[in-house]
């Protein structure tokens, strides 16, 4: 018994101390053509190959989204149209978001607005280019370079993010790195191979 419990704590702390890996993926659906989607992230260290995007485009089921990726005190470091290139296994034409090399450890806001909604300046306070607009609702609104009656699903995935967090979100969802799972499998198989063992 001691050695199932040992066994099931090296498991989870395996699993707690690769949870840095995991992806992150945050859905929900927007209701207006100037609604703004914010999530934020953290990085407990410098870290390389961070990647954040949307996915939720869906050939056109959607709106068409603009992406921008901001510092925790909100000074815009990057902002993107179009960039199907981070995941393109679930991407999209007109999906975007950024493939970072290098990121320092900090906090970080990444924004996902509809296309033509750019940030108005350098800093997030200065807004967005539809906000003194009289909110359309999307299924009403005819988006420039699209159509009318677009989605208002919405998806956000990061990864590499130590901790992440989206107010708007419906279910936000952790999944695990490959090799955490196969971790966590061994881990259940052994506890099963041993139980079949004493029995």
């Amino acid at each position: 018994m001691k050695a199932m419990k040992y066994l099931a704590a090296s498991c989870l702390l395996a699993a707690s101390a690769t949870s840095q890996a995991a992806l992150i993926n945050f859905t929900g659906e927007i209701e207006y053509h100037n609604d703004v989607v914010y999530t934020y992230f953290t990085l407990n260290q410098d870290t390389n190959n961070v990647r954040v995007w949307t996915d939720s485009f869906q050939n056109g089921d959607n709106f068409d989204p603009i992406t921008a990726l901001w510092s925790g005190d909100g000074n815009l470091i990057a902002q993107n149209d179009d960039d199907d290139s981070i995941n393109p296994d679930t991407q999209t034409n007109y999906d975007s978001g950024f493939n970072l090399s290098f990121l320092e450890a900090g906090d970080y806001i990444f924004t996902v607005a509809t296309y033509n909604n750019f940030a108005s300046g350098n800093s997030l306070s200065d807004g967005f280019n539809f906000d003194g607009q009289n909110p359309i609702p999307l299924a009403d609104w005819d988006q420039p370079a699209n159509d009318v009656n677009m989605g208002p699903n919405w998806s956000v995935w990061l990864d590499g993010a130590d901790s992440a967090s989206n107010p708007g979100a419906d279910d936000p969802v952790a999944v695990p790195e490959p090799g955490t799972l196969a971790l966590i499998a061994t881990g259940l198989l052994g506890l099963g191979l041993r139980r079949r063992k004493q029995a």
